[in-house]
């Protein structure tokens, strides 16, 4: 009897002990504490973004009950991405990206904090809307490929793939609290409460900005100087002719643009092909928020990304967007849109960390601006072309085509990468600039 309880706490023992151990691995670059600051900012902050992003949607048919109009607002803010990205790539990699993103976040706050004082005294326009959206999209060309290329200079590269994880975890976990609260919000304190606590929440991005220092070996050694189209032809020239960047960047051109436009494919299953009402749509968000968390939560518990993790999930994307308009019921719609939201993360986390290991410190802005680019700038393009083909075709049969575009994509870059692979780099071993 003594030894079945001796053995009974041993294997208890042995179980605390080895959660502990996974847990240690599925956080462990929170452990540093540069990267804790900069990951607990971002939360804080993102959580506020989803807010501001259900108020602005609510305050723009409250003023005007037009779809098109609340379509105008998020093309507006999302076309800046696709016009400048690739100059905030070069930005990022002229000046100290800590600086950068103290600039960029302090005008998110006025701009969050002009949207609530504007919708608080009642003086709120359309035109007011479209231009600090049009301000947000601006900022965000230069913020994103920034913030992307910081995560490599508070980490070890080791550490960079559970990096990585851990802000799309961040990022997914703001997806399910932000537009709950949002909504609360809106019901308690109005929609003017939502941007007033969306500009409050930037400071917590600030302070932490403020307190974290880089890695002094992280950072390039030299700031590249020269006219801004050459240095952005720089950055493409080496994106087309680096084998690991290239095939990266096939995959995500068909995916981003073809793929990634959930906030026009959702309405439209929803509306359409289940004739759902707004609770049930916010179940859809919900169902492929839950998937993108605990994708990244396994993400975050592994090793070094490969090329053929990257693989996997853009097929398993593919493959469950062509899918998804075919559900017949609930019960087989949620469980797909869980999956779906798994293998986006699964792929383009694994693509960003791909990218950040193989491309050298002083191009690393230009490279992520192109993925940003083709990640978020390639929205209002991929959501006009989705929308066009809904209205012509049918919402099943626009999206099954979305997503066979984007499985030609995969199949595109898995011949190129066939054809190069003796040209292929070792991702383990450290970026080198090119002459």
């Amino acid at each position: 009897m003594t030894s079945v309880v001796v053995d009974a706490s041993e294997i208890a023992t042995e179980t605390k002990s080895g959660l502990a151990a996974r847990l240690g691995r599925t956080f462990r670059a929170l452990h540093l504490r540069d990267f804790r600051y900069f990951w607990l900012g971002q939360v804080v902050s993102n959580t506020g973004g989803w807010m501001q992003s259900i108020a602005q949607a609510w305050l723009v048919l409250r003023l005007t009950d037009s779809p098109l109009a609340l379509g105008s607002v998020t093309m507006l803010q999302a076309l800046p991405v696709l016009l400048l990205g690739l100059f905030g790539g070069v930005i990022a990699d002229r000046f100290p990206k800590r600086k950068l993103l103290l600039c960029t976040q302090s005008m998110m706050l006025l701009q969050a904090l002009a949207l609530g004082i504007l919708t608080y005294t009642g003086l709120i326009q359309l035109w007011h809307v479209y231009v600090l959206a049009l301000s947000l999209g601006t900022l965000n060309a230069l913020d994103n490929p920034t913030r992307q290329s910081l995560v490599a200079e508070l980490v070890p590269s080791d550490d960079l793939p559970n990096a990585v994880a851990l802000n799309s975890l961040s990022f997914n976990c703001s997806r399910l609290i932000g537009p709950a609260l949002g909504g609360v919000t809106i019901a308690v304190v109005g929609v003017a409460g939502c941007f007033l606590l969306n500009a409050l929440s930037f400071l917590g991005v600030v302070t932490s900005l403020l307190l974290i220092k880089t890695r002094p070996d992280a950072a390039p050694s030299g700031r590249a100087r020269g006219a801004i189209f050459s240095q952005i032809g720089e950055g493409l020239r080496y994106a087309v002719h680096t084998p690991d960047v290239l095939f990266v960047v096939i995959l995500m051109g068909a995916i981003g643009c073809f793929g990634y436009n959930f906030q026009t494919i959702l309405p439209l299953i929803a509306e359409y092909v289940l004739k759902a009402d707004a609770a049930s749509f916010g179940l859809l968000t919900s169902s492929m928020a839950i998937g993108s968390v605990g994708s990244a939560l396994l993400m975050a518990s592994r090793g070094k990304v490969t090329r053929r993790r990257i693989f996997i999930g853009a097929v398993g994307f593919s493959a469950l967007l062509f899918s998804v308009p075919f559900a017949s019921s609930w019960s087989v719609l949620v469980p797909l849109l869980v999956l779906l939201g798994a293998f986006s993360i699964l792929f383009g986390s694994s693509a960003n960390v791909h990218l950040q290991t193989v491309t050298p410190p002083a191009l690393r802005g230009r490279v992520m601006s192109i993925y940003t680019l083709l990640f978020l700038g390639s929205t209002p393009i991929g959501s006009m072309i989705v929308g066009t083909l809904a209205e012509k075709q049918g919402v099943q049969v626009a999206i099954a085509e979305m997503a066979s575009v984007c499985m030609v994509g995969v199949v595109v870059g898995l011949f190129y990468l066939l054809r190069v692979r003796k040209q292929l780099t070792d991702p383990s071993a450290p970026a080198e600039t090119p002459a």
